[in-house]
């Protein structure tokens, strides 16, 4: 009885655990004999040595060769014990190939977005040191990318399998067939499958078209060309990759025959957010060109990638669409260049962008000079906060229907139950996290009321302050004028302007109307916290699916979900059933079928059914609370206005005074020849020109030396009567 056991020199495995298997070698886990550390230890079948010698040794050349994070790194190559075949010696990714983590349910419709950006990232990174050392892979794919966990848990995405790579600069060019169909670039898939143009060549760019593909495919978790029939249906999968038009990402055949649906965007159900498909969409179209004049360089490739994976995502709370949004802004763009994003998402126009962050407007936080990379940084639960001033109306998206699960057939059959099951999964995904998308947005509202009443309440605040203190600068402006006045009248001063009347004519609206209204809007929702209020009785019947806990409900549910498909998958495995196995396997059944149920009553009935409540009254909310900010603007406007005429009244009243100063002096000169021979008058004189020099002096800023202004202006109406007294 032969052994499932297998060795080299210092590693051990077991010819059942297969991690991987292709036409020439199979990937097996084992461990290291001395320290029992896993290991992924590949072996070659009798196939692989049919192959020329330098193509034998030409993947242990190559991974001698590199070195790198994000390429699966090499151990050993040594000797296999009982054939003497040579094995490769690799670390163990325990996280499996992309392509089981794109067939799991959870990723029917592709990664989510920061698992979409990671891969994107590891994979640029490992092509960069491929092509840094003048190497091509051409068996880029899912299947040949790895999940690699780190011991703190991080995940590292690497390259594997180069039993197809080989040494190509940009320069050369070569002959022989490597690679899958689905990712094929249609030059060699036109040779490789349908057996044409035997003498064609290719370079090292091939590898762009299979980045394409195998990015496209972790974006939307399908192929981007799809004939009806699929690799049966060859000629009609060449006619798509080559036929289509630059800028196209997918063609898709529904029937056979039938036409082809070209796509120049990616698909709405695919979990990347618009503002990443905004940047990622012209990434795909660039390498998905098949014409050679317009084909991308790598250098090109690594220069559009940086671009994206540079670029910093804001999350923004679209107040009046009740949903997050995120817009990708390079570090070294504006505040400007970011409401462009927000218009080309929302079409509000920046005019109309009211954008805070927390409690405060962004724009105030960040000078013009402050290019992006400066930005407050947001998160998912802690986002800008989006608002249109011309818009105070909010109107949630329509509710996106899930797919339709049909009930399982009353004949059991292990293969279309499982593939059931697992069309199950997928749903309960999709609806967990259209549950998690709800309630998050649900509890985002809450806290749109919580900053917008405190943004709005401190506007107010400093409103309140500001015409508070324009009405004591009023007062002070006017016993001064008064003052004046009555100096100018003792001194026979004729009279240019009446100071008093004018003052009184430009505050009067101010302090009967302007100030009236502050000090209402301020007492009812700075000191009552009116809007507060309001929401709290608004709000206090309903329920927030994020408080409620629907999320954590969900994920118990797809668990649950899970287990039984999980449970439907080992049957498949089996074949055939026991009788009491067979008890189990309807059981399964009946739970997956109950699971969907449940989940879709969770996300229909309670959770979709709370978000559209919560949003209705806060529609209703948001048109008072937009009433309230419209009221404080305008406010804010006439203190603004206000304020202006007042400096206005005070460089008037300025140069008043120093024609005053300028009479006194003439008429000052005058008495000082007449009266040379008075001490006692000339003592008197030179006290009144001291007093007229810093008179002169304080008035030049009334607003900061009010106080000493009206006691030189007492004095120097005593020593004007003095003077005409003595005269």
């Amino acid at each position: 009885m032969s052994s499932y056991l297998r060795g080299s020199a210092n590693y051990v495995w077991s010819t059942t655990s297969i991690l991987g298997k292709g036409a020439t070698a199979t990937v097996h886990q084992g461990v290291n004999k001395v320290n029992g550390e896993p290991v992924a230890v590949k072996t070659f079948n009798h196939i692989s040595t049919l192959r020329p010698q330098e193509v034998q040794i030409r993947e242990f050349e190559v991974l001698r060769k590199v070195n790198h994070e994000n390429i699966v790194k090499l151990l050993a190559i040594e000797e296999e014990q009982e054939n003497k075949g040579k094995v490769i010696v690799m670390e163990l990714c325990t996280g499996g190939s992309l392509f089981n983590i794109l067939d799991d349910p959870e990723n029917t419709y592709g990664l989510e977005e920061s698992e979409f950006l990671l891969v994107l990232a590891h994979l640029y990174a490992g092509m960069k040191h491929l092509r840094d050392n003048n190497l091509v892979h051409r068996d880029l794919k899912p299947g040949n990318i790895m999940k690699f966990i780190k011991d703190d848990g991080t995940t590292v995405y690497k390259l594997t399998d180069f039993g197809a790579a080989r040494e190509l600069t940009d320069s050369q060019h070569f002959m022989s067939l490597y690679g899958t169909e689905e990712y094929l670039h249609p030059d060699m898939y036109e040779r490789a499958v349908l057996r044409k143009n035997a003498n064609k060549t290719f370079g090292a760019t091939i590898d762009l078209w299979s980045i394409g593909v195998t990015m496209y495919h972790v974006a939307t978790g399908n192929l981007p060309f799809r004939p009806y029939g699929g690799r049966r249906n060859k000629e009609t999968m060449h006619h798509i990759t080559t036929k289509k038009e630059s800028g196209v990402i997918s063609g898709i055949q529904t029937k056979e025959s039938g036409p082809i649906e070209y796509k120049r965007e990616l698909p709405v159900n695919c979990q990347l957010s618009v503002g990443l498909k905004k940047v990622i969409t012209p990434l795909l179209a660039g390498l998905l060109e098949a014409d050679p004049k317009k084909i991308w360089s790598f250098d090109q490739f690594f220069k559009e990638v940086e671009a994206v994976l540079c670029r910093k995502a804001v999350n923004i709370f679209h107040v009046n669409k009740s949903g997050l949004i995120k817009v990708y802004i390079n570090p070294n763009e504006s505040y400007q260049q970011l409401q462009d994003y927000i218009n080309e998402q929302t079409d509000i126009v920046p005019d109309n962008q009211i954008l805070l962050y927390k409690t405060s407007l962004l724009q105030s936080l960040v000078e013009d000079y402050v290019k992006a990379s400066g930005f407050p940084q947001t998160a998912e639960t802690d986002p800008l906060f989006l608002f249109c001033k011309e818009n105070n109306n909010v109107n949630i998206p329509p509710f996106q229907e899930l797919p339709k699960f049909n009930d399982f057939s009353t004949v059991i059959s292990v293969e279309s139950d499982a593939s059931q099951a697992k069309f199950a999964c997928s749903i309960g995904h999709q609806a967990k996290r259209q549950i998690e998308r709800y309630s998050s947005h649900s509890n985002l509202i809450c806290d749109t009321v919580e900053n917008f009443t405190k943004y709005i309440n401190n506007n107010l605040k400093e409103v309140n302050s500001e015409a508070q203190h324009l009405l004591d600068k009023t007062e002070i402006f006017k016993k001064t004028a008064q003052i004046f006045e009555s100096s100018q009248k003792i001194s026979n001063y004729n009279l240019k302007t009446n100071s008093v009347s004018d003052l009184e004519g430009i505050s009067r609206d101010f302090s009967t109307g302007v100030v009236v209204g502050i000090h209402g809007l301020h007492k009812q929702h700075t000191v009552e916290d009116n809007l507060r209020l309001q929401w709290d009785s608004m709000s206090r019947e309903l329920k927030c699916p994020f408080k409620t806990l629907a999320p954590a409900r969900a994920k118990t549910l797809v668990e649950h979900l899970r287990d039984s498909w999980q449970h439907l998958q080992r049957d498949r495995a089996s074949r055939t059933l026991s009788y009491n196995d067979e008890q189990f396997h309807i059981l399964e059944r009946i739970k997956i079928t109950q699971m969907i149920a449940r989940l879709k009553n969770l996300l229909e009935t309670e959770v979709f059914t709370q978000y559209e409540a919560l949003s209705e009254n806060f529609g209703d909310w948001y048109k008072m609370a937009q009433n309230v900010h419209l009221k404080s603007e305008i406010l804010a406007a006439d203190v603004d206005k206000y304020q202006r005429k007042l400096k206005d009244f005070e460089e008037k009243l300025t140069v008043d005074n120093m024609d005053y100063t300028d009479y006194l002096k003439t008429n000052y000169q005058s008495s000082k020849v007449n009266c040379q021979v008075k001490g006692a008058r000339n003592l008197q004189s030179q006290k009144l020109k001291k007093q007229l020099q810093m008179y002169q002096k304080e008035s030049s800023d009334i607003k900061e030396i009010i106080v000493q202004n009206s006691k030189l202006m007492n004095d120097l109406m005593a020593c004007t009567v003095e003077w005409l007294v003595e005269e």
